[in-house]
């Protein structure tokens, strides 16, 4: 195998004969890009989606069908049907200080591939200058010497040939560069508006959470006073009411963090929309007044790889690191400069401008790298490793993508079943309590038997505020998962159709 030496002293022949091949085929060196082919999957779990998931007579518990190839609207938040959600989605679209971040990089990718495209244009400067000199007459024999002043103007013109599209790949990557500044935008205004959903259902489950516990304390209450009347007239003792009293300071103990955890959610939301938490008005959300959609999309995998803003991302990132590759290796060629100028010279400034004051030069250049060191060979091997980096973090962000979809997938099926389960759970608690009660008032019963039913009840209906809440919750997240339906929104078609043609 010969030495790194003797393949440098070979290369600038290479170079040459490349560079005789590809000056007269006209095309761009380094590999040309081609999106990854998305993995052979047919589904995203081993085992067949069931038709539709099971049913709960409570609300929230209607069945979902699964419907396969199902498109995602893009405005798919109204789907749960919320006024205030879609009021919080649009302020947070107008207002967000991370959608703003991400509109101007999106416009800074765009200028400088505007910039880049200017490479192709000669480059025409303009120069004027006047200088006053003296010299000395004896090479004219003259003991007088002479002053004056000569004023010039001239354009000059140069240009260099993009003959192995080291220009054309750069532009490339400018243009791949700006395509993942898009797909960022888009996934920072999914992950807004995901956020937002989320973050407003929990405000709701939270809230559902204090009234629920709220109405379990004014219950407990009640018990306590009878307690205290069955003291008084001997049917009960003081170590009952103090068991009473305990189960009511545990139940109000418990709505401090609830309510705080409320509050923190206002202020999460706040944030979302750009506005500080005390100038935050927005009502709370009723989780009553949240529709659940009754038939959920499965997008095609081979579909999802179009539809994912990180997966359009990453594959753009892909794209221009394989550009990047073409552009150090177009750096060992040989370049070409062609340069002009054309102008005039005269001691009065008027003379520039006559035929006899006219002066113009041209030139052609021709330069190959010969020897740099090192540097511009391990450019292009450290170009090559990043090209395969990118491709790496491509299919890594692909099988997240997958993963993604088939956890919600199965969370949903069994966010179905856990609401079915806990409302019945709910069901059985409530009517041993009222059972129990009624057992107790006529001394079938005693208090434990009454403090382990109010303490089940309890914590089967918050049981099933949260099995609800959660519902939404990963409803919202598949939605999310395949992408949010950016492709139906008409400014987003507007900035494919400008910035990012061809791409994919």
């Amino acid at each position: 195998m010969p030495n790194r030496h003797a393949r440098g002293r070979r290369l600038p022949a290479y170079a040459a004969a490349a560079a005789l091949a590809l000056a007269a085929a006209g095309c761009a060196v380094g590999p040309n890009f081609r999106v990854p082919a998305p993995p052979p999957a047919t589904g995203y779990l081993r085992k067949p989606l069931p038709a539709r998931t099971v049913a709960a007579p409570v609300a929230g518990g209607a069945a979902q069908r699964f419907v396969i190839a199902r498109d995602i609207p893009g405005d798919w938040w109204t789907v749960f049907h919320s006024p205030q959600i879609d009021q919080l989605v649009t302020e947070a679209l107008r207002d967000s200080p991370t959608l703003d971040a991400a509109q101007a990089a999106l416009r800074q990718a765009d200028e400088q591939l505007a910039a880049g495209r200017g490479a192709f244009a000669p480059a025409i400067t303009g120069s004027m200058g006047a200088t006053r000199a003296r010299s000395s007459g004896a090479a004219f024999g003259s003991s007088r010497a002479l002053l004056y002043t000569l004023n010039s103007a001239s354009v000059n013109v140069s240009y260099t040939l993009d003959a192995f599209g080291g220009v054309r790949r750069q532009v490339e990557a400018l243009r791949a560069q700006a395509e993942y500044q898009r797909f960022s935008m888009e996934g920072a205004y999914l992950a807004l508006t995901a956020n937002i959903v989320t973050a407003a259902i929990d405000e709701a489950s939270l809230g559902a959470q204090i009234d629920a516990t709220q109405r379990i304390a004014a219950a407990q209450r009640a018990a306590l006073a009878i307690v205290r009347k069955r003291l008084a007239l001997g049917g009960a003792s003081r170590a009952d009411v103090l068991q009473q009293q305990s189960l009511l300071a545990t139940t109000l103990a418990a709505l401090p963090g609830l309510e705080a955890a409320r509050s923190q959610d206002r202020n999460l939301l706040a944030a979302y929309t750009g506005a500080p938490p005390a100038q935050f008005t927005s009502a709370p959300i009723d989780l009553e007044s949240l529709q659940l959609p009754r038939n959920l999309p499965v997008t095609l995998p081979s579909r999802l790889v179009e539809q994912r803003p990180d997966v359009r991302a990453y594959a753009a990132l892909l794209h221009a690191a394989t550009a990047e590759v073409g552009v150090a290796t177009a750096n060992l060629l040989p370049h070409v400069t062609l340069s002009g100028a054309y102008g005039g010279e005269g001691v009065h400034f008027s003379d520039i401008f006559s035929p006899a004051s006219a002066i113009w030069s041209a030139a052609a250049t021709i330069g190959q790298p010969i020897f740099e060191g090192g540097t511009l060979w391990h450019t292009r091997q450290a170009a090559v490793a990043a090209a395969q980096e990118a491709a790496a973090n491509y299919k890594a962000t692909v099988l997240t993508a997958f993963r993604n979809v088939a956890d919600v997938l199965v969370a949903l099926e069994a966010d179905a079943r856990s609401v079915a389960a806990e409302a019945v759970a709910a069901r059985s608690a409530s009517q041993s309590l009222r059972l129990v009660r009624l057992q107790y008032s006529t001394g079938a019963a005693s208090l434990p038997q009454v403090l382990l039913a109010e303490q089940a009840d309890q914590t089967a209906r918050i049981a099933l505020v949260k099995a609800r809440a959660q519902r939404f919750a990963d409803t919202a997240a598949l939605y999310q998962a395949l992408g949010g339906g950016w492709w139906h929104r008409e400014d987003a078609k507007a900035g494919q159709n400008d910035c990012c043609k061809g791409s994919l």
